[in-house]
């Protein structure tokens, strides 16, 4: 019987598979929920599709949990929404068994360090216990653990609009016109996108989604426009893999999303970097290049939609070694780097890839792969599985690869476009380049999956 304690931050999806895995493993998982109840982040986009069935939106260690509560497994391949997915399998993991006793709701982790321990001190490090400290409605509140996992996710530090990384000028002045994510503009907040014209900042499937259902609005409620804000000049790449694309179901969204481009249901304006948001006349300006350029779109709403980035203000204390660009563990970045990548799979990986300078600390899930956006639930699932092994010393069963992900059969690497019977257009011929010879080498032993994100 392994004795260990491990907090965990998050109750999302890949949370609760981690606490069902480190539970399998003899030890003593602790979980830490920011939100009300768990899935609080899921709730938020409960309106949205899954582009994978339910095969891959369920872990293993969490079924077995659930089997003896007399939990039905939903039919493999049907898609569910967000909603399904809380009502379906998270609810119930989270309420209905041995789980319920360990998650603490509205439990905000606020910092994370070594008992008795800054950074900078190393002797006997790796020995003294993590000390989290976190507010909930008592108060502060100190857990102490013998390793951390953090899963608390991107979804509440989504990007700002600016095309330099920066909120744009006159953004947080002008808030009360402009969502994050991928708001529910034809349930929840019908009233507010109504017959207005609603703006659209990003290319990926948030976008693309937000962007069909205002579309769809706009069918029933007369005056609703569709405004598409692209950084890029060239549409097309938003477009996908479509038929080619192995999980179908994100293929279908982007020939839905190019057919209503093509009939002119959305305005397309590319190229357009926001810079700055102001007032007009009780409306919103969104303008690229300066204030008073050229290229600007007045606008009554503007949904952001260009992505999130982990927060890591909590883990100040901690020894992390984080790509400086992408912010993913060091090892992980150079295979979903999005400056390489686009085609939405990568190697299955594990502890190793998520190691730190400090033993026993864990990134996972998304918040693992920092700003790049095409992290996979089945992914995250495969990650704590390995992490629980590291962390009950089965270093051999970390290692293993026990996941195979479905192929994307279009993607493009370093902006070329490549179709094939691989996502990443086939083995390596350069081996400078990590993401093709990983390609190559999963393929040489005969599993699935491909070498970039």
């Amino acid at each position: 019987m392994n004795s260990k304690t491990v907090a965990i931050i998050g109750a999302g999806p890949v949370g609760l598979a981690a606490a069902a895995h480190v539970l399998e493993r003899g030890m003593s998982p602790i979980v830490l929920e920011a939100g009300p109840e768990a899935a609080h982040a899921v709730r938020q986009w409960q309106h949205v599709q899954l582009f994978s069935p339910w095969e891959y939106n369920v872990d293993k260690a969490a079924a077995r949990l659930l089997a003896p509560t007399g939990w039905n497994s939903p039919e493999p391949h049907a898609y569910p929404t967000g909603g399904e997915l809380i009502e379906r399998y998270l609810a119930p993991l989270a309420t209905r068994t041995l789980l319920r006793e360990m998650i603490r709701t509205s439990s905000r982790v606020t910092a994370i360090s070594r008992a008795g321990f800054d950074k900078a001190k190393t002797k006997g490090r790796e020995r003294a216990p993590f000390e989290i400290r976190y507010q909930n409605g008592k108060g502060p509140e100190v857990l102490r653990a013998d390793a951390v996992i953090d899963i608390s996710g991107t979804w509440f530090s989504p990007n700002p609009a600016g095309s330099n990384g920066l909120p744009a000028i006159g953004e947080r002045e002008q808030a009360k016109r402009i969502a994050y994510g991928m708001p529910d503009v034809r349930g929840t907040e019908r009233a507010r996108y109504a017959g207005k014209t609603v703006a659209v900042l990003g290319a990926g499937h948030s976008a693309l989604g937000t962007l069909i259902d205002v579309v769809q609005l706009a069918g029933e409620a007369p005056g609703t426009q569709a405004i598409w804000l692209l950084r890029g000049t060239d549409p097309a790449k938003a477009f996908g893999g479509g038929s080619n694309d192995k999980l179908a179901a994100r293929g279908q969204l982007g020939s839905t999303f190019a057919a209503l481009v093509a009939a002119g249901k959305i305005k397309v304006e590319t190229g357009f970097g926001v810079t700055h948001l102001s007032d007009s006349e009780g409306r919103l300006r969104i303008s690229a290049g300066s204030c008073c350029g050229a290229q600007s779109v007045v606008a009554g709403e503007l949904i952001v939609s260009t992505g999130f980035r982990p927060d890591l203000s909590f883990l100040s204390e901690l020894r992390l070694r984080l790509d400086p660009a992408i912010e993913a563990p060091v090892a992980l970045a150079p295979l979903i780097d999005p400056n390489e990548h686009s085609c939405g799979t990568v190697r299955p990986h594990g502890a190793r890839e998520l190691a730190h300078d400090e033993p026993g600390f864990y990134l996972a899930g998304m918040k693992s792969y920092g700003r790049a956006p095409t992290f996979l639930m089945m992914t995250g699932y495969e990650q704590v599985r390995s992490i629980a092994a590291d962390i009950a010393g089965d270093k051999k069963a970390a290692a293993r690869v026990e996941l195979v992900l479905p192929e994307t059969g279009v993607c493009t690497r370093a902006g070329v476009e490549a179709a094939g019977a691989g996502c990443c257009g086939g083995p390596a011929k350069d081996e400078s380049l990590p993401s093709r010879a990983a390609d190559e080498t999963v393929k040489t032993a005969g599993r699935a999956g491909c070498g970039c994100s």
